[in-house]
């Protein structure tokens, strides 16, 4: 059964890619290193900076606790939320069931840039 975002009918100029971004990115948060990966999905969404998906095994999940926060994006689905442990609340989203348009972030982490020390996106040489 189809699971297409209604954003897309609703305003089809709207645009939302996703491909695999080809070098590294670091994701640190209080000084600690949370993620490392060179498998990282790199979404571009209309006019916003890229934001880059992370997979969940070159996160280290046991820092990030599941909160009760969700919010939703008529393109994207809806998202749920993680803190840090011991750092900043609902810095971290991931969406469980994404919409068809963009099935590949099922389940990859984002970060908040201004809730974490840095996101660096490290292009392959």
């Amino acid at each position: 059964m189809p699971n297409s975002g209604p954003g897309y009918a609703k305003n089809p100029d709207h645009t939302v890619t996703v491909a695999p971004f080809k070098g590294r990115v670091v994701v640190q948060v209080n000084g600690e290193v949370l993620t490392d990966t060179e498998h990282a999905l790199e979404l571009k969404e209309a006019r916003y900076p890229a934001v880059y998906y992370v997979p969940r095994r070159d996160t280290r999940m046991e820092r990030l606790v599941a909160t009760d926060h969700h919010t939703h994006c008529p393109f994207k689905g809806e998202a749920s939320y993680f803190s840090v442990s011991g750092g900043a609340e609902n810095a971290v989203w991931s969406y469980e069931q994404p919409y068809d348009e963009v099935l590949s972030i099922r389940e990859y982490l984002a970060f908040y840039p201004d809730r974490v020390d840095f996101i660096k996106a490290e292009p392959a040489a």
